[in-house]
């Protein structure tokens, strides 16, 4: 046994020993190689790059699409810029040949400790080489590259010069590569210029763009800050009191409208997509040459920005138009602090068709013409509310979409099943997360809510006849050889039937023609649309007003809205509707969406509909008059056929003397016609009434007989009658019965 324990060891221990010199080598390997790499002075020290962007028609797309277009030297920058970096990012800089392996154990032994890759160690020399000459990619063969190529770099280039080329490389977020660019984005001023607080703020912000935005999140911003000012005043490089200073400067930021600009553009939006797509920062997407051919197309892209400008509107603002045959963005515009696109707002009412009425079709839970009461409601703790308060009664599932009316699409959500309406919302380009799950969905009360891509990707699914396909800006991208290394290919999933797509675009048309879109009802063509407007909560004033509008061909959405809240005076069926109907005013379309096979058209019996509330089908006897034509898919018919006019019945009444007068009372309708008859003499009619009537009619015998007869109004033909005796004595006969 101690034998085998023995050889147990001594096996394992050799082993491990051949794993290490296996590792070993492997490691040498890739670090031998990697040495091999000619380090690229250009992409270093370039003062500034361009990304080539191409519309449909190979056209460049005149917009800036410049990367670190403002390159500033590093002797310019102050003393306390520089020192903010190096104290935040790298305190060794000056002292390690590219690589700090201490700090390296260090990250190592706390990411074990915290379970997960919490802490990086890479030095401003790393950051420098992964930015100009590798991926993004977290490889262990990447890592080992970067290690070998920034002391490589160390050995050709002074400190100084990592650092000014470090400084003119970095990302600071909203499209800010470089220092200069960041101080003039952020603060309107040259590098040169800024403040510690102003330096601190940049310097923490590297770390994550995102999460450290001071236009995003200004209180992460602001805490970031103030570490790298602490950390600053440890190393010695500002006084106690620089400090303190420092720390109760506010932000002070002041934006740069032309760079605020360029954020939403199309250009900004393609090189965003082309960034996923290579999975490689923008930078090296300029600096390896890339060409981006997009579906732009110019007199749509000058219709959309036109139709913006020609409205009256002072807020943030997006436009967007997808072809929805080939699934391609066509033409997008926008004005904002930071990226539209990256933003996420509250849908508000624009979810409706998505969420709620696109399923229920699809799950066969309503017609367009089904009935729905709007009352004050409860489900599940949640008590909607109709604008202003005002409730409706019975009204069509088409009349509730086209006016926006929120308490039947609550009722509808509840029938179809939260689960199963975000399943068809997901499939539709849409996202939720876990504490997305009341009844409040149904009005567009979302967590983080939709941006507006999504929201026009999943209405571009009605013009298609339920088949989505996610929209994108880009068709295909060259290299700089002009290899295509990219092509867009749209993969389509069928989400909705077609005939549940048709009749929910049937009735959207509806709402462009008498609802809450009905500006659109001028342009006299076939347009289907759906208005939001989003509300600030506790007050009457608005955040968010939405149109999506689209043709068999286009789909338009636009939002009106500002990214830091601040409350705006326009509603979705406002100034939005009328920039779509602006701009499908310069695109006019005689096309027809195309209607399936499966689209059946009925008549229903409007009697029972306005009685009943029920769905039924007209028979062939009904006068036209008491009909309705509907359309239905022809997977999901009424299963029952009026039983009006085939037989008229006289109605249950009761009869009595009174006074030597015969006194019947009965429930009348307003279709039928009722008479009373002595001996084939009319005695009294009554027609076109509805409720209790009585007829009263003198007795001019002891004993008389009386004909009660009914028929429809508008087909005599179709009768039915009873005979009655009176007496005077009070006992009256009706065949069998007596009454008294």
């Amino acid at each position: 046994m101690k034998k085998f324990i023995k050889y147990f060891f001594i096996s394992l221990t050799i082993l491990i020993l051949i794993l290490l010199v296996s590792l070993s080598f492997y490691i040498g390997s890739i670090y031998t190689n990697a040495l091999k790499i000619d380090i690229d002075e250009a992409k270093l020290s370039a003062p500034f790059t361009t990304i080539e962007i191409y519309d449909n028609d190979n056209k460049p797309i005149r917009e800036d699409n410049t990367i670190n277009e403002n390159f500033v030297e590093g002797y310019e920058l102050s003393e306390d810029t520089k020192n903010a970096f190096i104290s935040i990012e790298d305190k060794d800089f000056y002292t390690h040949h590219g690589v700090n392996y201490k700090r390296m154990v260090k990250a190592m032994i706390n990411n074990i400790k915290a379970g997960k890759f919490k802490e990086g160690a890479s030095t401003i020399t790393q950051q420098l080489i992964k930015n100009s000459h590798l991926t993004s990619a977290k490889t262990f063969e990447r890592k080992i590259t970067e290690i070998a190529l920034s002391q490589k770099l160390e050995k050709q280039y002074s400190k100084d010069e990592i650092l000014s080329q470090y400084l003119n490389i970095i990302y600071f977020g909203n499209n800010c590569y470089g220092i200069e660019d960041a101080s003039q984005f952020y603060f309107s001023k040259p590098a040169k210029e800024l403040t510690i607080s102003e330096s601190a703020m940049l310097a923490g912000l590297i770390k994550s763009p995102s999460k450290y935005s001071p236009i995003k999140n200004p209180e992460n911003a602001l805490t970031r800050r103030n570490i790298v000012i602490t950390e600053m005043e440890k190393d010695g490089k500002i006084s106690m009191e620089e400090a303190i200073k420092a720390k109760n400067q506010p932000l002070n930021l002041k934006i740069d409208t032309h760079s605020k600009n360029r954020l939403n553009s199309y250009s900004q939006a393609a090189i965003d997509e082309a960034e996923e797509i290579l999975q490689i920062p923008a930078q090296q997407i300029a600096l390896q040459g890339y060409k981006i051919y997009t579906y732009q197309n110019e007199k749509l892209q000058n219709d959309l920005q036109n139709a913006f400008e020609s409205t009256d509107h002072n807020c943030n603002h997006a436009g967007i138009v997808i072809d929805n045959k080939s699934h391609s963005i066509v033409a997008y515009t926008g004005k904002g602090d930071y990226k539209i696109l990256d933003c996420k707002r509250q849908p508000g009412s624009c979810i409706k068709p998505i969420l709620v009425y696109g399923p229920a079709l699809n799950e066969d839970v309503i017609y367009p013409c089904t009935q729905l009461l709007d009352e004050k409601t409860e489900i599940a703790d949640f008590k909607p509310k109709n604008i202003g308060n005002v409730y409706h009664g019975y009204v069509s599932a088409r009349e509730s979409l086209s006016k926006s009316i929120n308490i039947p699409a609550v009722k509808i959500l509840s029938y179809v099943g939260i689960d199963k309406a975000k399943q068809y919302a997901e499939d539709m380009g849409l996202s939720f997360v876990e504490a997305d799950e009341g009844y409040c969905l149904a009005l567009g009360g979302m967590t983080y809510g939709v941006n507006i891509k999504q929201l026009a990707g999943a209405y571009s699914t009605f013009a298609n006849l339920g088949k989505f396909s996610q929209p994108q800006f880009i068709s295909f991208i060259s290299d700089k050889n002009g290899k295509i290394v990219y092509v867009h290919k749209a993969e389509g999933k069928q989400v909705l039937r077609e005939d549940s797509s048709y009749l929910l675009t049937d009735m959207l048309k509806t709402c462009a023609q008498s609802g809450t879109g009905k500006k659109l009802s001028e342009l006299e063509i076939e347009i289907a649309t759906k208005t939001g407007t989003v509300g600030k909560s506790g007050t009457k004033q608005n955040l968010d007003a939405w149109n999506v509008s689209y043709t068999p061909n286009l789909t338009c959405a636009v939002w009106l809205g500002n990214l830091d809240n601040t409350p705006i005076d326009y509603t979705g069926g406002n100034q939005p509707t009328e920039i779509a109907k602006n701009f499908f005013k310069t695109n006019k379309t005689t096309e027809k969406f195309e209607k399936p096979d499966s689209i059946v058209e009925k008549n229903i019996d409007t009697i029972e509909l306005e009685e009943n509330h029920r769905i039924v089908l007209a028979n062939e006897y009904m006068p036209e008059r008491y009909t309705q034509q509907e359309l239905f898919s022809s997977f999901n018919l009424p299963n029952s056929y009026s039983d009006k006019f085939a037989k008229a019945q006289i109605p249950s009444y009761t009869s009595k003397v009174v006074n030597n007068n015969a006194i019947i009372t009965f429930t009348a309708n307003e279709y039928l016609t009722y008479q009373i008859y002595e001996e084939d003499k009319l005695k009294q009619e009554i027609s076109n009434k509805t409720g209790s009537q009585t007829f009263e009619i003198p007795l001019t015998k002891n004993k008389q007989k009386l004909k009660f007869k009914t028929f429809y109004t508008l087909s005599p033909e179709i009768e039915d009658e009873d005979e009655i005796t009176f007496v005077k004595s009070n006992k009256i006969t009706n065949n069998k019965r007596w009454y008294i």
